[in-house]
């Protein structure tokens, strides 16, 4: 099993950076995938960017260019930095890992771009 913690949502103008956090309970050395989704008000959770196997990472084509995606082993934690942010940015953002062919989610946390 695995508790993933998000950190790092926040308020921010047009144009500005976040950078959210998601910390693993345990080491992501072997995860299969881990990364972000978004789901804003009445739409669908969305992919925003992940680590697939192999190490490979994916991007939605709405933050290609500005979101980039990165990770510590040692501090068993992922990194999604979001620059050029724009107010269809606004959502909140879950942490997600696919272990042992098990889905794990974090609780989310909250992207408001808005000026």
């Amino acid at each position: 099993q695995v508790q993933l913690v998000e950190s790092g949502g926040g308020l921010v103008q047009p144009g500005g950076s976040l950078r959210l956090s998601c910390a693993a309970s345990r080491s992501i050395f072997s995860i299969n995938a881990m990364g972000w989704y978004r789901q804003a008000p009445g739409k669908e959770r969305e992919l925003v960017a992940i680590f697939t196997s192999g190490g490979r990472s994916k991007f939605a084509d709405s933050v290609k260019g500005r979101f980039t995606i990165s990770r510590d082993n040692e501090k068993n934690t992922v990194y999604l930095q979001m620059n050029n942010l724009k107010p269809e940015d606004t959502a909140v953002y879950y942490c997600y890992a696919s272990v042992d062919l098990r889905d794990y989610w974090g609780q989310g946390t909250q992207v408001t771009v808005s000026s």
